[in-house]
């Protein structure tokens, strides 16, 4: 009894010898060692993106709340997450492939049948029972065919737990982006309100001035037209404001809660940790995009050494050990004993180039896996720089346009003062009113731009990932 068990045993130890899939390396890095260094700034100062938590990063207490409520109720993030079971289901079926699988079997039957070995000759019952383990086509995977295709299901499973993990890093990107598009319309609305209502009273009086024979019909005309230039603004801001509401809402996986803290304005949004932005190399390890297109080609990999293996024997074994007799009060006596054991292998001689393509497809979906690794680490490299230079630079427009929106003030008021004083027309208090908004406008949209940009820095870095202490 112990003779097949120890065979079986043997075989299994002996399976999976030799591996024909190609080592899997890194492709070197496909972009500069570090980041431009007018926008890097010294990367020993500030902390890292991936030490910081997502609710450490925002200030903001309602943009925090939001953030919470879509990692817990987006439905796309539900899809990824049970995408990751179902590659784990599936490494699981193939891993299984590797160890043969053993059934256990017990059979009893009563027949009666005419016999001429009787006395005198007539029908004989008889009895049968039998019970055994056995162990049906498992192969012996002396070219790791079966291994690697393990390696593949499992490189999969790790691929969409990155996926999830990358998922995650843009769902907290696409929320904090909506919501500042939001904060910033809502605060133009503000302004636009404001302005609606000086322009209004604008009009009101430039229509008592005109009744009064103090000005003529064109600054009136003019007066009209400053007030449904700001009343269609007003308009075109509140479409805003609801669209991204309405996104706001798909995102966090339902309506938005009455009970939101109080947000913080955007001139309050721009002042989070500071960052550093480390070597180009750390996105290898920090990024899951980039980590989830290494498992992809570490998959692919090991498919062409499932590829390369198809050209070898295949040697399947069957086995069976049990007890069978007549009688069941004998059943497992030593004179019921069987067993059975028996390869049986396979030699593909003419398959009109089936293997062969097979391995040509692997090795082409290797290369491919290469490309992919290679654009993912590009485009992760891209990103981080485009933030970097917007960190730097659009700081430095909102600073100017600070100034030059205070400076556009200060010429509105004189052109009004110099309108009642009767000194200039009132088309200098048009233009100057005109461009006074349109300068304040421009500020409250490039503060949402520098705060977007600082989550999209964060974000890329890697950041978003740790969870809240």
């Amino acid at each position: 009894m112990r003779k097949p068990i120890l065979l079986l045993a043997a075989a299994t130890m002996l399976s999976g010898c030799v591996n024909l899939a190609p080592p899997h390396t890194r492709p070197p890095l496909s972009t500069a060692p570090d980041y431009p260094e007018g926008f890097a700034n010294d990367v020993t100062l500030g902390q890292r993106a991936t030490e910081i938590s997502w609710r450490d990063f925002f200030a903001d207490p309602q943009l925090a709340a939001l953030v919470s409520r879509a990692l817990e109720r987006n439905r796309d993030l539900a899809i990824a997450v049970a995408r990751i079971e179902e590659a784990k289901g599936q490494y699981r079926i193939q891993d299984a492939d590797r160890l043969p699988t053993v059934g256990a079997s017990a059979d009893a039957t009563r027949s009666r049948a005419f016999s001429a070995f009787t006395t005198p000759p007539g029908p004989d019952t008889s009895n049968r029972y039998s019970v055994g383990v056995g162990v049906t086509g498992f192969e012996l995977d002396f070219w790791g065919r079966v291994k690697n295709l393990s390696e593949a299901a499992r490189s999969q499973y790790f691929a969409t737990q990155q996926a999830e993990r990358a998922f995650r890093l843009s769902l907290i990107r696409d929320t904090a982006s909506t919501y500042f598009a939001a904060c910033g319309a809502e605060e133009q609305i503000v302004l636009a309100e404001a302005t609606v209502t000086s322009r209004r009273e604008g009009l009101r009086i430039a229509k008592l001035r005109l009744d009064a024979g103090v000005t003529s019909a064109l600054d009136y005309r003019q007066s009209e037209t400053l007030l449904t230039q700001a009343e269609t603004q007003l308009a075109s801001l509140k479409l805003a404001k609801a669209q991204a509401d309405n996104f706001l809402a798909v995102l966090v996986g339902g309506p938005l809660p009455a009970d939101l803290p109080a947000p913080l304005p955007l001139v309050d949004q721009s002042r989070p940790p500071a960052l550093t932005a480390g070597l180009p190399s750390e996105l290898l390890v920090a990024r899951p995009d980039i980590l989830q297109a290494e498992e992809q080609l570490r998959a692919a990999r090991a498919n062409v050494g499932a590829a390369r293996a198809a050209f070898f024997p295949s040697i399947s074994l069957t086995g069976n050990i049990g007890f069978a007799s007549s009688s069941l009060d004998s059943l497992f006596g030593n004179n019921g004993l069987s067993w059975s054991f028996g390869p049986t292998i396979s030699l593909p001689i003419f398959d009109f180039g089936r293997n062969k393509g097979n391995l040509t497809v692997a090795e082409a979906r290797e290369n491919i896996a290469v490309a992919t690794y290679e654009k993912t680490v590009q485009s992760a490299f891209r990103e981080v720089a485009d933030a970097l230079a917007g960190r730097r630079h659009l700081a430095e427009q909102v600073e100017a346009q600070e100034r030059g929106t205070e400076a556009t003030r200060r010429i509105a008021d004189l052109a009004r003062k110099r309108y009642r004083e009767g000194v200039s027309t009132y088309l200098e208090v048009l233009d100057a009113e005109r461009n006074l908004f349109a300068s304040e406008q421009a500020l409250i949209e490039l503060r949402r731009a520098q705060v977007d940009n600082l989550v999209t820095l964060y974000v890329a870095l890697g950041g978003g990932l740790v969870e809240p202490s």
